[in-house]
Order: C-alpha cells, then sequence, then structure tokens
C-alpha cells in the first residue's frame, strides 16, 4: 500500500502542479504579472491538500488493495470514479469560497478541469505501462523456456473474444493468437483485440504457411458437431494441433471459462446435441427422497450419483463393493459441495441380509440400480459370475425395495441384452427379466422399470480407453473387425435421460434410448489417433483380430414380440413386452442359482433355455 500511495501522490502532485502552468504561465509576461503571481502564491499552499484529497478516495475506490501490474476495464472505471468525485469537491469548494467573504481566492474552475484530464492520463498510463511491461517479461520468459505456438481462433462470437482476450492478458503461457477464422463473411477483414478475422476455416491450409501456424483453437461452444468434426479433420490433414474451448453447457455452469481450452476429445466429435430433459419431472421424483444407487463407483454409477446430488435428495446412499472406487465418488461428491448428503455403503449386492440392513436402515425412496458385471470377454469364461451378479443380485437389490415400499425402482441395462451372443448380454437379458416381474407380485407397491443403452465413451471397459492405451504405448491399435459397429452415448447424457425414463414410468416398462446411428469402430479408431496428432497405418499400425467369443458385427434394438411404443421424451422409446407371471420367477431364480455353480458350457446352454433368444458361443 506505501508503493501505491507513494506513486500515486507523486502522479496527482505532477498533474495539479503543471494544472496551474497549463492554464495561467504565459512566457510573454514576467513575474510581476499578477496572473503569474497568483500561481506561484496559491499553488504550493493547496498542493498539499488535493494530494490528500485524492488519495483518500483512491484508497476508498479500492486502488490500493490490486496489484500494481493488473489494470483491466473495471480498474480504470474505479480510478475514473474517485477522480470525478475529487474533482466536483474541488469545484464544490470552489464555488463556496467565491460566496464566502475574506475566505482565501478559489481554485480556478479551468485548473481543476485540467487538473481531472491530467490526473486521469497520468494515472491510467502509468498503469497500463506497468500491465505492458509485465507482460513483455512473462512473454520473454515463455520464450526463453520454450516454443511460443503461434494459434489460429476459429470462431470470432464472444467464446472466440473472450479467450483471445485472455490468452494477450496471459502471454507468459506460450500461446499467441495470430487470426480469427469464422464462418460469417461480414467479419472478415476485421479485428477483435487488434487480431484480424482473415477468412473462413475452410482456408487454414492457406494461412498454416502465410502466418506459420502451429494450434488451432476450436472456439465454437454452440456449434454443430458435424461442424466441428469437419474442422478437427481438416486441422489433422495440415498436421495442426486441435484444442477447444468448453461447451455451452460446461460454461453455463460457471465452473469453467472459455479459456479453459484442452485438446479436442472424442465425445466432441462423436457427441450429439444435449437432450432436452424434462428437469420439473426429474425433480420432483428425486427432491427430499432417499436415493440409492448401486454401483456407484463405477462409471454410470457415478455419474447418476453426481446428477442425483444435484437434485437435492434428502440423502443419497452410494453403495459398491469396491471401496477404493467408492471412496473416489465420495470426495468427488464432497468437492462439489454435497457432502452433507451422501452416504458411502461398502456392500455386495448379493449379499441379502447387508442389504437388508442397509434398506431397513434407510428406507430408499428411489432406487438406481448400476451394480453388475458388464466386460464381455471376461463374464464369456466365468458365466456364472455373471448371473449370480446381474441377475440373482439384481432380483435381491428389486425383492427389498418392494418390500421397503420404494417409489421407483431402475434397472440399468444394455443393448447387449436385445437376442444375446454373450454370457453378460443374457445376464442382463435375465435381470430384465426378474424386474418385469416383480411389478406383479402381490402388493407391490414399487414402480420397476429397466433402461438400455449403448456403450458409453470413456467408461470403464470400454473399448475407448483400451484405445488410448494402444496409442500411447505406440500401437498397434487393435480392432476385432473392419465392419464392426456399435452405438455410443456420452456418460452424462446417458445418465440424464435414465433419469428422465424413471420419472416416465409407471410401472413395467422396458425403456431403449435413442442412440443414434451405429459408429464403425474401425473409424472410431482412425479418429482416435488422428487426434492424438499421428497418422493411422503410418504412425500407428492398426491391426485386425478377429471377432471375439460372444461378439456381434452390429448390437440389436428390441427383442421379437416386443411392442414398440413412443414416449413423452424424443429421445426415449418404450418397449412394453409380456412379463414372466410372477408364480413362475421362484422357479426362475432356482434354476439360476443351480446354473451359477455350474461349469461353463453347462451353465451356458442351461441360460438358452430360459432366455431362448441366446445364442451362446462354445468352444
Amino acid at each position: 500500500m506505501a508503493v501505491w500511495a507513494v506513486a500515486y501522490g507523486l502522479l496527482v502532485a505532477v498533474a495539479f502542479w503543471f494544472s496551474y502552468d497549463l492554464r495561467f504561465y504565459d512566457p510573454r509576461v514576467d513575474a510581476t504579472d499578477p496572473r503569474t503571481a497568483f500561481m506561484i502564491e496559491q499553488r504550493p499552499h493547496i498542493l498539499p491538500f488535493v494530494v490528500c484529497l485524492k488519495l483518500l478516495l483512491l484508497w476508498a475506490f479500492g486502488q490500493f488493495r490490486g496489484i500494481l501490474d493488473y489494470f483491466r476495464l473495471r480498474d480504470a472505471a474505479r480510478l475514473t470514479l474517485a477522480l470525478l468525485v475529487s474533482t466536483g469537491l474541488l469545484l464544490a469548494l470552489s464555488l463556496l469560497s467565491a460566496e464566502v467573504e475574506g475566505a482565501p481566492r478559489a481554485i480556478p474552475r479551468g485548473v481543476i478541469l485540467i487538473d481531472f484530464n491530467l490526473s486521469l492520463l497520468l494515472l491510467a498510463g502509468f498503469r497500463v505501462l506497468l500491465r505492458v511491461g509485465a507482460e513483455r517479461i512473462k512473454e520473454k520468459g515463455a520464450v526463453g523456456a520454450g516454443t511460443v505456438e503461434r494459434v489460429a481462433v476459429v470462431g470470432a462470437g464472444s467464446a472466440g473474444a473472450q479467450l483471445v482476450s485472455e490468452l494477450i492478458n496471459r502471454r507468459g503461457h506460450g500461446i499467441r493468437p495470430v487470426c480469427f477464422l469464422d464462418d460469417d463473411p461480414a467479419k472478415h477483414g476485421l479485428e477483435i483485440h487488434g487480431i484480424p478475422v482473415v477468412g473462413g476455416p475452410d482456408q487454414l491450409g492457406l494461412f498454416r504457411d502465410r502466418l506459420n501456424l502451429t494450434e488451432v483453437i476450436l472456439a465454437l461452444p454452440s456449434a454443430s458437431i458435424r461442424r466441428i468434426r469437419e474442422v478437427t479433420q481438416l486441422c489433422g490433414q495440415l498436421g495442426l494441433r486441435t484444442l477447444v474451448v468448453p461447451s455451452l453447457r460446461e460454461l453455463a455452469t460457471g465452473r469453467v471459462r472459455a479459456s479453459d481450452i484442452r485438446p479436442v476429445s472424442l465425445e466432441d466429435l462423436l457427441g450429439r446435441e444435449p437432450a432436452r430433459l424434462d428437469n420439473a419431472a426429474i425433480d420432483a421424483m428425486v427432491e427430499g427422497k432417499v436415493v440409492l444407487v448401486t454401483g456407484a463407483g463405477g462409471s454410470i454409477g457415478s455419474e447418476i450419483a453426481r446428477q442425483v446430488a444435484a437434485r437435492r435428495p434428502a440423502r443419497l446412499l452410494i453403495l459398491d463393493q469396491c471401496e477404493t472406487l467408492l471412496y473416489l465418488v465420495e470426495q468427488d461428491l464432497v468437492e462439489l459441495g454435497f457432502g452433507a448428503l451422501v452416504t458411502p455403503l461398502v456392500a455386495d449386492v448379493t449379499d441379502r441380509p447387508r442389504l437388508a440392513a442397509i434398506f431397513e436402515k434407510f428406507q430408499p425412496g428411489l432406487v438406481l440400480h448400476a451394480a453388475a458385471h458388464k466386460h464381455v470377454p471376461l463374464m464369456e469364461s466365468q458365466p456364472g459370475e455373471a448371473i449370480k451378479n446381474n441377475c440373482l443380485g439384481s432380483d435381491i437389490v428389486a425383492r427389498l425395495a418392494s418390500e421397503h415400499g420404494a417409489e421407483r425402482f431402475v434397472l440399468v441395462s444394455t443393448d447387449k441384452a436385445i437376442n444375446p451372443t454373450n454370457a453378460m448380454g443374457a445376464s442382463k437379458r435375465l435381470a430384465e427379466i426378474v424386474v418385469q416381474a416383480h411389478q406383479a407380485r402381490p402388493g407391490n407397491r414399487t414402480r420397476f422399470m429397466a433402461v438400455r443403452f449403448g456403450n458409453v465413451l470413456g467408461s470403464s471397459g470400454s473399448v475407448i480407453p483400451l484405445f488410448r492405451r494402444q496409442i500411447a504405448a505406440g500401437g498397434p491399435v487393435t480392432v476385432t473387425h473392419p465392419d464392426v459397429r456399435r452405438y455410443f452415448m456420452t456418460i452424462p447424457e446417458s445418465v440424464g435421460l435414465v433419469l428422465q425414463s424413471a420419472s416416465l414410468g409407471s410401472g413395467g416398462e422396458i425403456y431403449v434410448l435413442d442412440m443414434g446411428e451405429p459408429l464403425r469402430i474401425l473409424d472410431v479408431a482412425r479418429d482416435l489417433i488422428r487426434l492424438s496428432g499421428l497418422r493411422p497405418d503410418i504412425d500407428i499400425e492398426i491391426r485386425i483380430t478377429g471377432l471375439r467369443p460372444g461378439e456381434k458385427l452390429f448390437e440389436e434394438l428390441r427383442h421379437v414380440g416386443e411392442e414398440f411404443s413412443p414416449t413423452a421424451h424424443p429421445r426415449i422409446t418404450r418397449f412394453l413386452a409380456r412379463p414372466l407371471p410372477y408364480d413362475q420367477l421362484d422357479n426362475l431364480l432356482a434354476r439360476v442359482r443351480e446354473l451359477a455353480f455350474a461349469d461353463r458350457d453347462s451353465c451356458k446352454l442351461g441360460i438358452r433355455e430360459l432366455v431362448p433368444e441366446y445364442t451362446p458361443y462354445r468352444e
């Protein structure tokens, strides 16, 4: 603060001193001239008062609380306001002095107005010079530490302008914005923060060489996925590293800024426009309720926990058999500010006494059952574990939900349960059959439903993390078949639609989420290699290994005999199949328990008896 006071004091003193010279000094007259004599007499006596007044007001307007080399529009506004107030007070004193007989001669109003302009010029100029000097020092440090990236910003809208402003202010980070590229021809030839809009994104090849570009930042938070994909592919062909600013949905949360750039991810290229949810219906289902999420340590379960916690439940029970994953999810929720709501529970969904104690103690009103064994190759070699956890575990949780009067029970299922060719998919189909049967349980008050969807980008056990590890190791990237296709969804989108489905269900439904068009896994592998800055089949080999046991070329969307029905949400479809009569459920479960301890082939053949559409793979 002392440094501020000395610097500002000297500057306002200089401004006030020279205001008299600008107002009265005339080289053609001598010191005996009345005007010159008045200036010489009044100026040194009034100077300390004026300096103290201005310093006091500058302090009152927060000018001494900032860091000297940070100066933005808000600081300039406060500085101007402080000087305006001081000028107003001096003018008022001048007028009062003129009206009071015998009072000292008033400060001339011309001097006061000149002083305001000089003070503003000197103080603002001083701050700007300090900021520019600091930025130059940081920039030199960045050049000394490494190469400064020359960046083209695609998108000359508000996000691009904010990004460039941040990059200019933080030059020490080694990123120098060189130009804007925008699809709007009306912006071509204009400048934003001194950076020219040179053309459209399709002209990247021309400006890459002309401006020595090394990186491209996509500032297109509201652009279509198709446009982002087109620009990213062009950058890959030109050998330019591509970064992206957060989406509008991420910016709306307030947790990220436009300057929080990151590499373009597969989710950016394969995702779709965010689904519109009926938040009022979901909030009404969750708010004030005790919610139990099983499998909360997994990719889907943890996202369910996050989205539920944000909707003000009375209590959120997160349950998983893996204490390490459960701890990580709990800490994530605590950091998000939901620690008071969360109760972590280490438990296995096949342990009925433990689960019965949990239901008895907490009485959950909403049960979201995401606990499952889901890895296809692992479950193919040990199908007994698949049906034990996925079918018998689901029965235990569903039965307890009904016995304790939970309002809703939602089974997180999979498209692999449709005409399954692997043990994991067949076990999830059995879980659906069990859950639907519980809807008809005598005295049941719980609404039971299941939600099917495809592969989730980045979830544990999925192909995307495998490809990323293989690329990081230098390849090869292994694809089972050149024509294999899968449906993909992002984790937040799939979970949002699961909650939306839960709010729609009246009981007994199986919902299927709209997953768009299936994607060829070979194309996904090529995209990931390009996003890593490498060339498919040149820098990284793609090796075809052949279909694995139980793997399909294409996933299906419906069983034979299921009736199709739309819902109130355009991305959710309802299938109504004839459920297993409740009086046959115990016989089915008894058979499943037998098969859980049978040898592999016997188990698969037994599952086929229970799920006729299942085509088991046998070695």
